[in-house]
């Protein structure tokens, strides 16, 4: 099927109208999510449809999938027209699971913080939350959870300047 150029948006339209940057719809179609057809200039253009891509993007993230799971739902729907009901049924059931997963991590976490907040230990060495398996005991003495960008990573490794 070929859009006539009234079809198509620019990026900056695109943006506009999805409330996403620019930068983010080019890095999503670097990742094969949204398609552009280039101008003789190299412009991009994307069909109308790109907008309901862009907004199942955002939905999927507001539940908490990845961009690759978004990716292979999004493989599994139309990408030049509204996905039929039994179409989106069948996308809605394959996230069932990793949602109900989500919300039982979600509900663990919420006992664990609640037991921290009541027990008040304030301890990392104990602690299950940041300090699981005392991982920042096995990189070295002191309050190595200062040393880092992400807790969740972990410690940095200790480093010894010159």
């Amino acid at each position: 099927m070929t859009l006539s150029r009234h079809d198509l948006l620019t990026i900056g339209q695109l943006a506009e109208r999805s409330g996403m940057a620019t930068s983010a719809l080019r890095y999503y179609e670097k990742l094969g999510l949204l398609h552009a057809e280039r101008t003789a200039g190299g412009q991009r253009r994307y069909s109308r449809a790109t907008l309901r891509r862009v907004a199942f993007i955002r939905a999927a993230q507001r539940v908490g999938l990845s961009l690759d799971e978004a990716g292979t739902a999004l493989d599994r729907l139309p990408g030049d027209r509204a996905p039929s009901s039994q179409e989106w049924s069948a996308v809605a059931e394959s996230w069932q699971s990793r949602i109900d997963q989500q919300i039982a991590e979600l509900e663990q976490l919420k006992r664990k913080l609640t037991g921290c907040i009541g027990c008040g230990c304030l301890s990392l060495a104990r602690c299950a939350l940041y300090n699981a398996d005392d991982r920042a005991g096995a990189t070295g003495p002191g309050a190595r959870y200062l040393l880092t960008r992400d807790p969740a990573d972990g410690p940095e490794p200790h480093t010894t300047e010159p």
